[in-house]
C-alpha cells in the first residue's frame, strides 16, 4: 500500500509539473507577443506626426519642420484714376462748332474705362457725369487709392488736328518734399517724377504708332492737376476741339482707349518691379 501511494503521488506530482511548465511558457509567450504588437502599434501611431513634413519646409535630418513664412505683399498696380477734365459750368476748350472739351473727354474717359478694366484693373473717374469736382477733389480721389496712376484728359483749341501730346510733370518743377514724413500738397508729385516720365513715354509711343503727326517723345510741362498727385500721373492732349464737328474726334476714341490699356499693362511691369 505505501509504495503504491508513494508512486501515485509521484505521477500526480508530475502531471501538476508539466501543467504548471506548460501555463508559464504560454503565459511568458503571450506576453512577449502582445508586448510586440502594442510596441508595433505605438510607433505606428506616431510615425505620421514625426515624419509628415510641413509644406514648404527644409527636410534637414534630425530637424523639427518649421512652417515657412507667408511671403510678404508685393507691390502692385491695380488701380487707374481717369480724371475726364473740366465739366459742370467749366467747359474747357470750345470751338466754333460748339465742341465742348468737357464732353469729349468724358466719352473718351468711358471707353478707356472698359479697355482698361479688360486688363484686369479697377478704374475710378473723377467726375462720371456733368458735375466739376475741383483741383483738389481730383486730387483727393487720386490719393485716397493704394496702387494707383493718374491720367487726366483733355482736349486742345489748337494744335494739328487726329494729334495726341501727352504730358508729365517736368523734374524741378515741383520741388522736393522735406523728410519730415509729411508732403505739402503741392509737392506730392516729386517723389513720382520719375515713373510719371516713364508712363507717359510708353503711353506717347502708343499715340504716334496710331495717329500720325502726334510726337513719339512726352513733353515735360507744370501741370496743375498733376503737381498734387502722390501717384503717377499724366496728363493726355487730343487735338481739337476747332474741328468743324466731334465726328473725327469720336473716332479717335476706340484707338485712344487700346493705346492707353496697352501702355498701362506695360507700365505695370516697370511699376511692380520698383520702376526697374
Amino acid at each position: 500500500m505505501g509504495k503504491h501511494r508513494v508512486s501515485r503521488r509521484r505521477r500526480d506530482s508530475g502531471i501538476l509539473v508539466n501543467v504548471r511548465r506548460r501555463l508559464i511558457l504560454f503565459l511568458f509567450l503571450f506576453i512577449v507577443a502582445a508586448g510586440q504588437f502594442l510596441l508595433a502599434y505605438a510607433q505606428t501611431a506616431q510615425a505620421p506626426a514625426a515624419t509628415a513634413p510641413e509644406q514648404g519646409a527644409p527636410q534637414t535630418p534630425g530637424q523639427v519642420p518649421v512652417p515657412a513664412q507667408p511671403a510678404p505683399p508685393s507691390h502692385t498696380l491695380s488701380m487707374v484714376v481717369l480724371d475726364p477734365a473740366h465739366g459742370g459750368a467749366d467747359q474747357g476748350a470750345r470751338g466754333l462748332s460748339g465742341i465742348s472739351e468737357s464732353d469729349v473727354v468724358l466719352t473718351f474717359a468711358r471707353l478707356m474705362r472698359i479697355s482698361l478694366e479688360g486688363q484686369s484693373l479697377r478704374v475710378i473717374l473723377t467726375r462720371a457725369a456733368n458735375e466739376d469736382p475741383s483741383f483738389d477733389d481730383r486730387s483727393k480721389t487720386a490719393n485716397a487709392q493704394r496702387g494707383a496712376i493718374f491720367i487726366t484728359l483733355h482736349v486742345s483749341s489748337t494744335g494739328q488736328p487726329g494729334t495726341v501730346r501727352v504730358y508729365s510733370e517736368a523734374p524741378g518743377t515741383t520741388p522736393p518734399a522735406p523728410r519730415t514724413g509729411l508732403i505739402p500738397w503741392d509737392r506730392a508729385q516729386a517723389g513720382s517724377v520719375d515713373l510719371s516720365r516713364r508712363l507717359a513715354e510708353l503711353i506717347q509711343i502708343q499715340m504716334a504708332q496710331r495717329f500720325r503727326g502726334s510726337p513719339e517723345t512726352p513733353l515735360l510741362a507744370p501741370v496743375r492737376q498733376l503737381r498734387t498727385i502722390a501717384a503717377p500721373a499724366v496728363a493726355i492732349e487730343v487735338s481739337s476741339v476747332s474741328l468743324p464737328d466731334r465726328g473725327p474726334l469720336d473716332q479717335m476714341a476706340p484707338a485712344i482707349a487700346d493705346g492707353v490699356a496697352r501702355a498701362v499693362a506695360a507700365f505695370r511691369i516697370i511699376y511692380e518691379s520698383g520702376g526697374k
